[in-house]
C-alpha cells in the first residue's frame, strides 16, 4: 500500500493569517495521523511564513507518525534538523518571492555542497530525500550525493495531465528503482489525477498537502484523507 503523507503547512497559513494560535498545525497532524495518514510532512521556510521553529519541536515530541521535514538546503535547515532528528528531511529548492515551490532541485549544479549536507543529516540518523523534476539525470545525481529517496515533482503533470507529462514521471520513476532509491512523488495532486501517479511501478509515498487542508476546509480533514487513500488504493488496482 503506497503511503499519504499529509502536508500541514497551510494550517499554519490560516493561522498566521489573523495571528494567535488558532487553527494549531499539531493539532491538525495529530488529526490526520488519527484519521489515516501514514507520515506529516512541514516545510520549515527560511521566511518562516506558515510553519515555525516551535510547530517542529512539537511534531517531533508529539506525532505518532513519522515527520518528514522540508527544508532548504542550507546550514541553518541542516543545524536544525540535526538537533532535531526527525524520521526523513527533503531537501528541496526555495525562494523567498515564490508562492509555493516551483520546481525541483538541481542536484547536479550543487552536487558537492549536497553531499557534505547529506552526509551530516545522515550520520545524525535521518533519512534523506531529494525533491527533483522528472528527469533521469536528476536522479541519477541523487543517488552520487547520497540521497535514499527521490520525491518526483508532479507539478507539471498536475497542471497538464497529458500522456507525456505522465511518460516523463514514469521513466524517472523507473531510473530511481535502476539506482535503488525508493520512490516518492507530490505536488498538485487531486483525487481526480492521483491514480495514474499511484500506479507508477515501484511508489511507495505521496506527499499533499494543499489540496487536501482545502478539502478539509469543505468536508473535513477524515473525510478528505479517506477520499484521498481511497483514490490511491483505486490507482493501483
Amino acid at each position: 500500500m503506497i503511503r499519504l503523507g499529509v502536508n500541514i503547512d497551510h494550517i499554519a497559513t490560516v493561522r498566521n493569517a489573523r495571528g494567535g494560535r488558532h487553527p494549531d498545525p499539531v493539532a491538525g497532524a495529530l488529526l490526520a495521523a488519527a484519521h489515516g495518514a501514514d507520515g506529516i510532512t512541514a516545510h520549515l521556510r527560511e521566511d518562516r511564513r506558515h510553519i515555525r521553529d516551535e510547530d517542529m519541536r512539537r511534531l517531533r515530541r508529539d506525532l505518532p507518525v513519522p515527520l518528514n521535514f522540508e527544508m532548504a538546503a542550507t546550514e541553518e535547515m541542516v543545524a536544525l534538523a540535526c538537533a532535531l532528528r526527525p524520521h526523513a528531511c527533503c531537501i528541496v529548492p526555495e525562494r523567498r518571492q515564490e508562492v509555493t515551490t516551483e520546481g525541483g532541485l538541481d542536484v547536479i549544479g550543487q552536487s558537492d555542497d549536497l553531499t557534505r549536507k547529506i552526509e551530516r543529516l545522515r550520520q545524525a540518523g535521518i533519512r534523506v530525500s531529494l525533491f527533483i523534476d522528472p528527469d533521469p539525470v536528476q536522479v541519477e545525481a541523487a543517488a552520487r550525493v547520497g540521497a535514499q529517496v527521490v520525491e518526483l515533482h508532479t507539478g507539471a503533470y498536475a497542471h497538464l495531465p497529458d500522456a507525456a507529462e505522465l511518460k516523463r514521471l514514469q521513466t524517472a520513476g523507473r531510473a530511481a528503482l535502476a539506482e535503488k532509491l525508493e520512490l516518492h512523488a507530490g505536488h498538485g495532486l487531486t483525487y481526480e489525477n492521483v491514480g495514474a501517479v499511484a500506479a507508477i511501478g515501484g511508489m511507495a509515498e505521496l506527499n499533499i498537502g494543499h489540496f487536501l487542508i482545502g478539502e478539509a476546509i469543505m468536508v473535513g480533514l477524515p473525510h478528505a484523507i479517506a477520499r484521498m487513500k481511497a483514490a490511491i488504493a483505486a490507482g493501483t488496482v
